[in-house]
């Protein structure tokens, strides 16, 4: 559920010092019917923002309990009084996934640096940020890529919000098809959409399609609905 309300904070940080919300999706994709948490902030500052989340899936693989732990967090900086929405800004991803009661994985750390620009009406009702960035990825790739474009367009008074982010990275994975052949990537590509209906501004229901491709050890495209809940605090 990364950074798919980044845009919905940053304009709720508009007229706030920051802001933070908590997201539970029920995930309604082939073979998955687990839960998923999010906890997201944007906060920001005189010298640019801070950003980050965490994801936690719940009783996937069938197992118990907490079943991968993910996080991003990422700083942007103002250095161009000029152009104080375009920023220098670096990341760190990283987390782990359970893959039987007695196996876990890690998902590899990987840092980020870039620029990014960020476009918005003068009521960030309509708001998209487009980032650039280098993305180093332990024990795999020692420059590889990453673009993201992240978006936020509000409607009817602030009710209805239409979120998300596409990313588009180089990674070699080996991946499988639906009959467990394998096979050897070089780019994932992820997307997480979103639509909100905000019964108050705290509390809002919607939905997220995980829409992916060579993802997760998956080979080709998928896409993968969520029901879900958000508090923002």
């Amino acid at each position: 559920m990364k950074k798919v309300s980044l845009l919905l904070l940053v304009s709720f940080c508009a007229v706030s010092s920051f802001a933070q919300n908590i997201q539970l999706h029920y995930d309604c994709g082939k073979d998955r019917g687990y839960l998923t948490s999010t906890v997201e902030l944007f906060k920001p500052d005189k010298l640019g923002s801070t950003f980050f989340f965490i994801d936690m899936d719940y009783g996937s693989h069938d197992l118990k309990g907490v079943t991968l732990a993910y996080g991003e967090i990422a700083r942007s900086f103002k250095v161009f009084k000029k152009l104080p929405n375009l920023q220098p800004r670096i990341e760190y991803n990283g987390g782990f996934t359970r893959l039987s009661k007695d196996l876990s994985i890690p998902i590899e750390n990987a840092v980020l640096a870039g620029m990014q620009y960020t476009w918005n009406d003068e009521s960030f009702s309509k708001v998209f940020t487009l980032q650039a960035n280098y993305k180093y990825i332990q024990d795999k790739h020692n420059a590889a890529f990453q673009l993201t474009g992240v978006w936020g367009l509000h409607f009817f008074d602030r009710k209805l919000s239409l979120t998300g982010f596409a990313d588009f990275w180089r990674e070699v994975n080996t991946v499988w098809d639906d009959n467990g052949a394998a096979h050897k990537t070089k780019y994932v590509f992820l997307a997480e959409p979103q639509v909100w209906y905000n019964f108050m501004p705290h509390f809002s229901v919607g939905s997220e399609v995980e829409m992916s491709s060579n993802f997760a050890g998956n080979k080709g495209f998928m896409a993968n609905p969520t029901i879900a809940v958000k508090w923002t605090l």
